[in-house]
């Protein structure tokens, strides 16, 4: 759609001319930064998980939460700097000195840094939030930016609750972060007061009202109170704006699969693209979802799982078929009496040459327990993969004597292998665990896979061996298909 810049009216007769030329917008990621505001405590590795899923999704920024919490969030930083391989990593901060200083030395290690300063403009955040005059918020702005790019560290200011600002105070506010040295300008209709005609006519007033914004990236912060928040983004990247901030999970925000959504359907006729890897878009949103609605929580099967793996118990031969039961359960897993026969046997037979942990006890039941005629065979597979480019996946299984195939780029060959998979299943499983180990010495050593998958909140979980361990970790993933479909159809 195109906006007068006057009247916020839309023109049809505009809309071929727009046609003819893609926009291409920036997506920065504000989930790790807006859960600590909205009552969502995530805990150290589900951050982390988060960083690796919205890498893999192709954000171009992951936006991180103010160095509140000290020594803690300053490790959080250093953990994500070599995850986040593709993307800009932006560390907010208030205009506070100290606190500015503090989050440069931390972020300095990631590949793209950027420090995003949050700057009150209007009258309600400047004087009762912040206690703070327009005079001396114009002074600290100008302070904070010329701070941070003196650390040669690229450089964001945000202006909360832009939208509800007086108009001459907001454009001294953003002509001061220019001067001063922003590269990327930030407004933010925090209240989500915003119609979409009216934030387009705002992004055209300011505009027009401060040339400067041409040599600097323009960007927008839409809140979804009224529910437009998708519509207002795409009517401000068709004004000018060059970056959009969504959030996954969190309610209020722009949601990212909602804008990826409206951009999936309607992007080439707006002429409107992104970054964003559509491929996988559904499936690491959805496990995104999972982490901030509390699906792996302490409580949750996935999270207790993690912890016996992460615990250093050990079973002996002396413990009975009741404690190998229960270890059994404290995995995840539901068996059968059969099953948990076989993986008691199995077990007596190797704990008499040695103890066994969580890891052992896991192949144990993808060896033995819930053995199933297979639905899935592999035919064959074929992986590009490399440093310079994203990894492509072509995986050829049989289905009742007939080929079926899958295509897919992931993020290295695995992924990409497992997402092959799921293609041709047309369903997506919870990757629970995946291991590889070697059975045998020397380079031509046979690699054993184990693959855990979660369905329907019950785990499955397969084996498979290749001297290739991509090999090996496909013929997991089959096995651990092949029980999910035999006890679905039976």
């Amino acid at each position: 759609m195109m906006w007068a810049e006057e009247r916020g009216e839309f023109r049809p007769e505009q809309v071929q001319k727009g046609l003819s030329k893609m926009k291409k917008a920036a997506v920065a990621d504000a989930t790790l930064r807006v859960c600590e505001y909205s009552g969502c405590t995530l805990g150290f590795k589900e951050k982390i998980e988060i960083v690796k899923q919205l890498d893999r999704l192709c954000v171009d920024v992951i936006e991180t939460a103010p160095l509140l919490n000290g020594k803690s969030d300053v490790l959080f930083l250093h953990t994500i700097a070599p995850l986040a391989k593709r993307c800009t990593v932006s560390c907010a901060v208030p205009l506070d000195a100290e606190l500015i200083d503090l989050s440069c030395q931390a972020i300095r290690k990631a590949a793209k840094p950027r420090i995003n300063i949050i700057a009150p403009v209007s009258a309600v955040q400047m004087e009762y939030h912040c206690r703070r005059k327009p005079a001396a918020v114009l002074e600290e702005i100008a302070s904070a930016t010329a701070k941070v790019r003196a650390a040669g560290i690229e450089t964001e200011v945000s202006f909360a609750d832009a939208t509800r600002a007086e108009h001459d105070f907001l454009v001294s506010a953003v002509r001061t972060a220019i001067d001063s040295g922003a590269q990327i300008v930030t407004v933010c209709d925090s209240a989500g007061v915003m119609l979409p005609g009216e934030m387009a006519e705002f992004i055209n007033h300011l505009l027009r009202d401060v040339p400067e914004l041409s040599s600097v990236v323009l960007s927008v912060e839409n809140s979804d109170e009224l529910h437009m928040a998708p519509a207002c983004a795409v009517v401000s990247i068709r004004a000018g704006v060059r970056q959009v901030k969504t959030a996954i999970g969190i309610p209020g925000k722009l949601q990212l699969d909602a804008l990826a959504d409206v951009l999936s359907a309607k992007g080439e006729a707006l002429g409107i693209s992104t970054s964003l890897n559509r491929t996988a878009c559904g499936t690491i949103i959805t496990a995104v979802k999972d982490i901030i609605n509390g699906r792996n929580t302490a409580a949750s099967p996935a999270r207790k799982t993690m912890a016996m793996h992460e615990e250093n118990w050990k079973l002996s031969s002396s413990d009975d078929m009741a404690a190998i039961g229960e270890a059994v359960k404290k995995l995840g897993y539901e068996l059968s009496a059969e099953d948990l026969a076989n993986v008691y046997q199995e077990f007596q037979r190797i704990s008499v040459k040695k103890e066994l942990g969580p890891k052992d006890l896991d192949a144990i039941v993808a060896t033995v327990a819930m053995q199933v005629p297979p639905t899935y065979t592999l035919k064959s597979f074929v992986i590009n993969s490399g440093n310079v480019i994203t990894s492509m996946a072509h995986v050829i299984l049989l289905k009742n004597g007939e080929e079926v195939q899958g295509f897919s780029m992931g993020d290295g060959p695995i992924d990409a292998a497992f997402l092959s998979i799921e293609n041709i299943v047309g369903r997506h499983f919870e990757l629970d665990d995946f291991q590889i180990t070697a059975v045998t010495e020397g380079r031509e050593a046979v690699g054993s896979g184990i693959v855990r998958l979660r369905s329907n909140g019950k785990l499955y979980s397969g084996k498979g061996i290749s001297t290739d361990v991509i090999g090996a970790g496909i013929r997991a993933y089959v096995d651990a298909l092949n029980k999910i479909c035999y006890e679905e159809n039976n």
